[in-house]
């Protein structure tokens, strides 16, 4: 029997905090309610929790501050932020913590669910028989430990990075269809997910930059391809 999934959720609207509350729990979660950052952060740092739900406005501390008081005491636990606003700072400030992902309200709470559904997936299939490990040039890519290594230098990604260059890593020298990576990655091919995931393609070019024989090009109206030498197979 599979234990419920714990979740932490931050919300200082208390109307839309126990609407949430209430919904999750229906859906079969344990969802713990809290009003302010600050509560928040002591909540976590008893409660053993499997995803945390952040507004970002709250009293006390807001969502950003929380997210990375929590990332120092456990790096690997999913994050996804709620706000009010789809403004373009906000959401580049969430990615740079490392945000799983991102709601602008009003959402619907069928639509929060299969972003958490879809996160704990993926958490999951990490765990399973996929491929841990890829070549990319002089590059080696670690997906578990989400690490990118050239000559003695590691770089850690992000989850999204990471997920990202996973499926471009699978398509090597083949186009990667926008609209499947946005589904496979952020559920939705919307408008706000395809921006968001061009600045995560610009992040990843940049790390990729230390091997020229690599790039990741634009293939109009379709998606991306990551080009690299092919690997001898041993």
């Amino acid at each position: 029997m599979d234990e419920k999934l714990r979740i932490l959720l931050c919300e200082d609207d208390e109307n839309l905090g126990m609407l949430l509350r209430e919904y999750l729990q229906a859906k079969g979660y344990n969802a713990d309610l809290y009003a302010d950052g600050e509560s928040g952060y002591k909540a976590f740092l008893k409660g053993k929790y499997d995803i945390c739900v952040l507004d970002i406005m709250m009293p006390k501390k807001d969502g950003f501050q929380l997210a990375q008081e929590i990332r120092t005491i456990n790096s690997d636990v999913p994050v996804i932020f709620l706000t009010a606003k789809a403004l373009k700072e906000d959401i580049l400030e969430g990615f740079k913590l490392g945000a799983d992902d991102y709601i602008t309200k009003p959402f619907s709470m069928e639509e929060l669910v299969m972003r958490i559904d879809a996160i704990m997936r993926r958490v999951k299939g990490k765990k399973g028989k996929e491929i841990t490990m890829y070549k990319i040039g002089k590059f080696t890519f670690d997906t578990q430990k989400q690490v990118l290594i050239i000559d003695d230098i590691s770089t850690k990604l992000t989850t999204k990075e990471s997920e990202l260059l996973s499926l471009l890593c699978a398509h090597v020298n083949e186009i990667l269809e926008r609209n499947f990576a946005l589904k496979t990655i952020w559920i939705d091919d919307n408008y706000f997910n395809a921006r968001s995931m061009d600045v995560y393609i610009t992040k990843l070019r940049k790390h990729l930059k230390a091997d020229p024989s690599i790039e990741i090009i634009n293939i109009h109206g379709k998606g991306y391809k990551l080009i690299a030498p092919e690997q001898e197979e041993k």
